[in-house]
Order: structure tokens, then sequence, then C-alpha cells
């Protein structure tokens, strides 16, 4: 984790956050140190983005879960992308997630990542929140997801992009 805990507490202190006094430029100052603790970074990214979701489906109506959880599960992929879309663009309102799915595989396209916003590539993509995200968020509907980052817009491609397939297991 990183070494400053207490510097990145101040700038994104949960009493903050519930306040609304987490703008997009405290969030991507906070991102912007983050990524100079090297390794950190991505585990650091990886379980907020699973945080999200957790704090998300948490809100969600126990009728709008169950629902969910129990549609065909072709269907159930689709809708768990849906919501992923849903929260991405209240976490950042300029994001914008498509995704094109097939046989339970697809492609998820990203443009407009608050952590992909950089003066100079770093080498490494830095979109591990998403991944983090779509993970999680198959995992609490019973799906269970390989996802990988293929694109990433922080290294100097146009967008971001992860891939996914879910037809490793029987869920």
């Amino acid at each position: 984790m990183p070494t400053r805990g207490e510097f990145y507490e101040d700038w994104l202190s949960p009493r903050r956050i519930r306040q609304g006094k987490v703008g997009r430029a405290r969030v991507a100052g906070a991102i912007s140190f983050l990524r100079e603790e090297g390794e950190c970074y991505s585990a650091v990214v990886d379980r907020a983005g699973r945080y999200a979701v957790d704090w998300t489906v948490g809100d969600l109506a126990p009728v709008e879960r169950l629902m969910l959880r129990r549609l065909p599960r072709s269907l159930r992929v689709r809708g768990i992308l849906r919501a992923s879309a849903r929260l991405i663009r209240n976490l950042h309102e300029v994001a914008q997630l498509d995704f094109t799915v097939r046989h339970g595989a697809g492609v998820v396209r990203l443009d407009g990542s608050l952590f992909c916003d950089v003066r100079e590539p770093p080498g490494r993509p830095l979109c591990g929140f998403y991944g983090g995200l779509l993970k999680r968020y198959f995992e609490f509907f019973d799906v269970s997801c390989d996802v990988q980052i293929s694109r990433c817009r922080g290294t100097g491609e146009s967008s971001c992009e992860l891939l996914f397939d879910t037809n490793h297991s029987d869920s």
C-alpha cells in the first residue's frame, strides 16, 4: 500500500466524500500522486474499483439485485455491463462506456477515463480501476469473469479497452 496513507486520506477522506467535497481536481491530484507510488498503484486502483461496486450495489433496492441475479446468464452479463456503465458515468460525468458482447465474451471501450488523463504516458496501463470494477460486478452477480486491459489512453491509445470473458466457468 502507499507509504503516505495520511496524505491520501487528507485529499480523499470519507468525511469529504460524504459531504460531496471531492471534486474532479482533488481526485485527479490524488491519482497523480498515487501513480508515483510504483507497483502499489495497480493494487490500490483495482481495490478502489471493487469498493465502488460494493458501495453501489449495497444501495440498490433488494428487488433490483434479485432480478439481476435471476436473469438468464446472457441477459445477466448485459445487465451487469449496463450497471457498470451507469456507475462509471455517475463517478465521472464525462466518462462513456460502450460494450460489445457475444457468447459471454467481449470488449468494453471507455472514453473519458479520469485515471488515464496524463501529460506523459507512463508506459503501463492505468485503467485498473475499471478492471477491478468489472470483475467485482460480475462476482457480485455470480458470474466468474476474466478481465484484461488491452488498450489504455494513458499509454497513448485513443481510448481504453478491456477484454472480458465469462466462458471459463459454469456460473
